[in-house]
């Protein structure tokens, strides 16, 4: 079980890929002692075609498995954008190996037989990277509807407020009155739902950026 930042408890799954039956169940017992949900798979192509991607949790992947590389599998995430951080597991490691695997976004490179203790630590870190990552995401998301409801001249005004100008300033820009501006900014602060300055600055700055590039010849 996890806590999330805002309160709320997640029962993540963990999917654990391996050709090596006794392996899978040694390691899905070790893995539900902590209350973590593991899915086991035998077959690397048929996790590929059937795993939940949009489930909270992590992957453990055996390197080497008859037909498909471990290797192979975590390209093949990656160029899916699957965002479930990956735990490779090897018993005959390199360090090339090693290198090639976290150059590809592996989270975690362990050696077999792997110490319980480094595993469970190492999926617990993975699953809280998962759900701070997917949290951001979903933040992220709401800020850009968000955005996208303002009129043409709010964000204009959004723009002026981000670069530090007050309101007799941008009424200047914009050829406004300060009451015109102010009544622009109090509907732009009430659309994104920013409580404060630094809110607004912190979560849509980088949107005013982008739209300010997109508009550039």
């Amino acid at each position: 079980m996890i806590l999330t930042p805002n309160g709320a408890t997640l029962s993540p799954t963990i999917h654990l890929i391996d050709d090596d039956a006794a392996v899978r169940e040694s390691l899905a017992l070790l893995i539900g002692t902590v209350g973590l949900r593991v899915m086991t798979w035998a077959d690397p192509q048929g996790f590929l075609e059937r795993f939940d991607r949009e489930a909270i949790g992590a992957i453990v992947l055996d390197v080497r498995m008859p037909g498909i590389s471990g290797l192979t599998v975590l390209d093949t995430l990656v160029a899916q954008g699957v965002d479930q951080p990956v735990i490779l597991l090897t018993g005959h490691g390199t360090v090339e190996m090693c290198r090639r695997a976290f150059k590809a976004g592996a989270a975690e490179f362990l050696e077999k037989p792997v110490n319980d203790e480094q595993l469970i630590e190492a999926l617990q870190n993975a699953v809280r990277q998962h759900v701070r990552s997917r949290e951001r995401h979903q933040t992220d998301r709401a800020a850009r509807e968000r955005y996208a409801q303002l009129s043409e001249r709010e964000r204009e005004v959004l723009g002026f407020i981000v670069a530090g100008l007050t309101n007799k300033e941008i009424g200047r820009a914009l050829n406004l009155s300060p009451r015109t501006v102010e009544s622009h900014r109090a509907n732009l602060f009430a659309k994104l739902q920013a409580e404060s300055l630094a809110q607004l600055i912190r979560h849509y700055a980088a949107l005013v950026d982008a739209d300010g590039q997109s508009d550039t010849p």
